[in-house]
């Protein structure tokens, strides 16, 4: 991991334990996960929005302003408001993507999910999710949501991401050991 990113991370882990925490004192971790999903909407859809927490152009003010405005438009709870202009004031919205991310993993630990990241060479049929998501179930023993993204490339099987596990069964990889095994032979 490079040292930046290692930084991002150390940051949005810190803002996102002070969140959860203060969430779940005050019983409030549904609130925390609408304001979350709403947030990763807004950044996903919004170019200003990501201008606006990479750009070292705007004062901390401004930015602040402009974060809170953001954050009282989008009817966020005050305490993710706040840390919102709090983040801003100390130059530290670079990490609000990293902070979703961590959120979301610890309020899906809480409720005892896990997500799992499928990619496949073709789109599944709602069966075959079905299906997978029973085996992945019976595999972690938790809740799996499987976000599910096709990928040509691999020609068929799946790649299946859960947490720091992977299980590559795509034809791809198959072949590129192939290939790798007939390097070493000739």
């Amino acid at each position: 991991m490079s040292e930046p990113a290692s930084i991002s991370t150390g940051i949005a882990a810190r803002y996102a334990t002070a969140m959860f925490e203060l969430a779940s004192e005050a019983k409030a971790l549904p609130a925390l996960e609408g304001d979350v999903d709403a947030l990763d909407a807004a950044l996903s859809e919004s170019a200003d929005l990501r201008d606006l927490i990479h750009s070292p152009i705007y004062s901390r003010e401004q930015t602040a302003a402009a974060i809170g405005g953001v954050a009282d438009a989008m009817n966020l709870q005050a305490m993710t408001g706040n840390t919102l202009r709090l983040m801003a004031e100390k130059r530290r919205l670079f990490v609000l993507p990293a902070l979703l991310a961590e959120l979301r993993t610890r309020i899906a630990d809480h409720k005892g999910e896990v997500t799992a990241e499928v990619t496949s060479a073709k789109a599944l049929t709602k069966t075959q999710l079905d299906k997978l998501t029973k085996s992945l179930k019976a595999q972690v023993g938790k809740t799996v949501t499987v976000k599910a993204t096709v990928d040509e490339d691999i020609i068929g099987g799946l790649v299946v991401k859960i947490g720091s596990k992977m299980i590559d069964t795509s034809v791809r990889s198959k072949l590129n050991a192939l290939q790798n095994t007939m390097k070493e032979v000739g």
